[in-house]
């Protein structure tokens, strides 16, 4: 299985897989799994335990483990960069978006999705700071 590199990259192909696309299944519920464990609801779970705008372990050690095929991988051809994805939510139940704690920093996981061909919000959201378009365009992905 391919291995990502950078986890908040990771996370945008997995908002694209699990979340919109639905292809990468069971989509995760950070609230199912605690539940399950008796602990209550994300949201009162990070603020009781001082973790609100941190990844919550639990939700970091299921994505990393995540493992995603190369071909669900190549049917990848667009990511959406914005705050508001659900798998931030899964990650971090409060966080609020004004911070960097799901900014991409390198993009050398491009090499894992060979049918990509658009980068959408980059620039609008802040997180874009590697998602240069020279980078993109050199790559033949288009961004706005």
């Amino acid at each position: 299985m391919p291995a990502f590199r950078d986890f908040n990259f990771k996370l945008l192909v997995i908002e694209k897989l699990m979340y919109e696309d639905r292809t990468l299944t069971p989509a995760f519920s950070i609230n199912e799994l605690l539940r399950a464990r008796g602990i209550g609801d994300a949201q009162t779970y990070a603020f009781e335990n001082d973790l609100a705008y941190t990844v919550l372990d639990e939700s970091r050690a299921y994505f990393e483990a995540l493992e995603i095929s190369e071909e669900l991988l190549a049917t990848v051809d667009t990511l959406l960069v914005d705050g508001g994805h659900q798998v931030y939510y899964e990650c971090s139940p409060v966080w609020d978006g004004e911070d960097e704690l799901f900014d991409v920093s390198s993009l050398d996981d491009l090499d894992l999705l060979p049918n990509l061909r658009r980068i959408s919000g980059a620039q609008d959201c802040g997180m874009g700071v590697p998602f240069t378009e020279e980078v993109l365009a050199a790559r033949g992905i288009a961004s706005d």
